[in-house]
């Protein structure tokens, strides 16, 4: 009788589950890189990309003009936000430098140059139009030369109205704002 009792409840719930709609998936757009950046290094690592708890949630946040962050949990992000940042990152500044960029793990077996950390603040669509990236960079060189540090505080516009599509270009274009602001600031 209770296994009867069992099988019923776990039937009802995989029911219940199938009956719900699969939250909707944002791919970050990746935006053109026209420019070139020289930069100090042949070989950089991106070890490590810190985002606010709420940043590095899979759901789509947006902060209201309370300043209260909201997500309706529908909309998420299409991959991890701290890998995906780190990702894009490496690929705008090997695109920018034309240097081997990888993120931690090294992939290689000859050591990078430098090692970049970043450590976001704050990485948000704000209800005005703006998604702003505020934070800290380091680059580490093991060589002895000349280490750095720097704070960013980056925009770019976008459209509330266009909904989470709007708010996923807008990363993808903060990314490699930051990408050839760290290039020309930390890395040369």
């Amino acid at each position: 009788m209770i296994s009867k009792a069992v099988s019923f409840a776990g039937l009802a719930l995989l029911v219940l589950t199938a009956c719900g709609a699969a939250p909707d998936r944002y791919v970050v757009p990746d935006p053109t890189v026209t420019e070139r950046q020289r930069i100090a290094f042949r070989a950089v690592e991106i070890r490590e990309v810190s985002l606010p708890a709420y940043a590095a949630s899979d759901e789509i946040p947006q902060q209201d003009t309370d300043g209260r962050l909201s997500s309706d949990g529908g909309t998420l992000w299409a991959d991890t936000p701290e890998r995906a940042v780190a990702l894009e990152l490496a690929r705008h500044l090997a695109r920018l430098s034309g240097a081997r960029v990888a993120s931690a793990p090294w992939p290689f077996e000859s050591f990078p140059d430098a090692r970049l950390d970043l450590r976001f603040e704050s990485l948000v669509a704000e209800a005005e139009g703006r998604f702003r990236a505020t934070g800290q960079y380091f680059v580490a060189v093991p060589d002895g030369r000349r280490e750095r540090w720097g704070l960013f505080d980056l925009t770019v516009p976008f459209d509330p109205a266009g909904g989470p599509q709007a708010i996923a270009t807008a990363r993808g274009q903060i990314i490699l704002d930051l990408a050839a602001f760290v290039a020309a600031n930390g890395l040369r």
